[in-house]
């Protein structure tokens, strides 16, 4: 990381990688963790001592008493889901006060958003695109349109109480005509988020002007990414996508950070690949196969409790993933949960129309002609669960992850043997730049 002193952390995948884990892992080298993009439809698990935490909105790094949490400008913030998981974390003995940070510019998600989200999903002759009806998307959507609500001003009684009554008024005759929702009342809305924005002040601050304050005194900044990079509204498998900015990119606009300000960025691939909800999959297994790493890898939505869509390993999409957030360092997860497959194919390049390539195509009618071509590599039909060393991996595990980093053009800085804090193997040349 050179004199830049600071990391970006991100799904190379559709999310799901195991992120929160890992953020978990290295934020004992960091001073600060800071999430920039998404909001609480991102669950990142962290099992530490047998003990599960499931954090959707706050960043892993307040798992480790010396470090710093900060939810960034490019975050929707839920005030309510927000306070829940506070209460959480107190609950669970974590010392959260003064310790976790919320900037002043990110925006708010209200009920109305939910009611909106809820009722366009469910429309008929609409295409479902699998969100979690969150009210991520219309908040965005408000964001975008400039009449969104950010958090310095739910802090202001007045302006939240014109604010809610406006937006109400606007939503509710929308959803009344378009999907004959029924409408929210804005009088509770208010009273209750008033309430809300008491509890959450005590954590807001400028976040960028914190942030900068740290990189420029020497600290160690990690920038949490949530969801995947393919589930970018830019560069992600469109419309299929999230509604933020997912990639590195995001995490300069999200936090107020300068691009020079970032040192390195790292990529969390899974062994295999999986998706939650609707949208292309070129390397899908519908066989066997898929129920064998569904059930060994629990698969199933960390928010939603969705199983997910599982494939073989894309080496074009990782490519593709590394070259737009240029990813230094891999870090693959759930290598364990291929322990029991006999074959291995690995996707190296796609067919379309006949013809051979390896770039991803940017429409979708593109992905529906996809047919991978595969590289089958052998199984190594041994346990990795918990090896902490490389050599002590099976020889075709060992051949697997070499030929992995060989093919995707980005270094493996990390491997993940099971679930667990502990369960994780950093590879010298990593750890000696992590330590630097």
């Amino acid at each position: 990381m050179s004199q830049r002193k600071s990391a970006v952390i991100l799904g190379a995948q559709w999310g799901d990688e195991g992120k929160g884990k890992i953020v978990d892992v290295l934020s004992e080298k960091f001073s600060v963790v800071a999430r920039y993009a998404g909001g609480h439809n991102a669950g990142h698990t962290v099992i530490i001592g047998g003990k599960k935490f499931v954090l959707q909105l706050i960043p892993c790094g307040v798992l480790r008493p010396e470090c710093k949490g900060v939810i960034g400008n490019g975050v929707v913030l839920d005030p309510m889901a927000f306070l829940s998981e506070v209460k959480k974390l107190r609950d669970a003995g974590l010392p959260i006060d003064g310790q976790l940070f919320v900037s002043n510019r990110a925006q708010v998600i209200l009920p109305y958003h939910r009611m909106i989200e809820l009722a366009a999903e469910n429309a008929p002759g609409r295409t479902k695109i699998g969100t979690t009806s969150r009210g991520i998307g219309p908040a965005y959507e408000d964001k975008m349109h400039r009449s969104g609500l950010r958090v310095v001003d739910l802090l202001n009684s007045a302006l939240l109480r014109t604010h809610i009554e406006n937006a109400c008024h606007e939503k509710n005759t929308i959803a009344a005509a378009l999907f004959g929702t029924a409408p929210l009342d804005p009088k509770a809305m208010y009273e209750e988020y008033a309430r809300a924005a008491e509890q959450v002040a005590p954590f807001v601050t400028d976040t960028a002007v914190m942030l900068n304050e740290a990189l420029r005194s020497g600290e160690k900044v990690m920038f949490e990414g949530a969801q995947g990079a393919l589930l970018d509204i830019d560069h992600g498998t469109y419309p299929f996508v999230t509604s933020s900015s997912s990639t590195a990119g995001g995490a300069v606009t999200g936090t107020g950070v300068g691009p020079t300000s970032i040192g390195t960025v790292i990529g969390v691939t899974k062994a295999y690949v999986t998706r939650v909800g609707e949208g292309p999959f070129p390397t899908e297994i519908h066989d066997d196969s898929a129920t064998l790493l569904r059930a060994r890898g629990q698969e199933y939505g960390a928010v939603t409790g969705r199983p997910r869509r599982c494939g073989w390993l894309d080496l074009p999409l990782l490519r593709y993933s590394n070259m737009i957030n240029g990813t230094e360092w891999l870090v693959v997860t759930k290598m364990d949960v291929m322990d029991e497959c006999v074959e291995i194919p690995v996707c190296t390049g796609y067919r379309i129309n006949g013809k051979l390539t390896d770039t991803i195509p940017a429409d979708m009618r593109g992905y529906e002609s996809i047919q991978p071509v595969y590289t089958k590599l052998p199984g190594w039909n041994a346990t990795t669960e918990g090896i902490t060393e490389f050599d002590k991996l099976p020889k075709r595990a060992q051949e697997y992850l070499q030929f992995l980093e060989r093919e995707s053009g980005a270094k493996i800085g990390m491997v993940s043997t099971g679930p667990d804090r502990s369960q994780t193997m950093t590879l010298p040349e990593f750890d000696a730049e992590l330590k630097a």
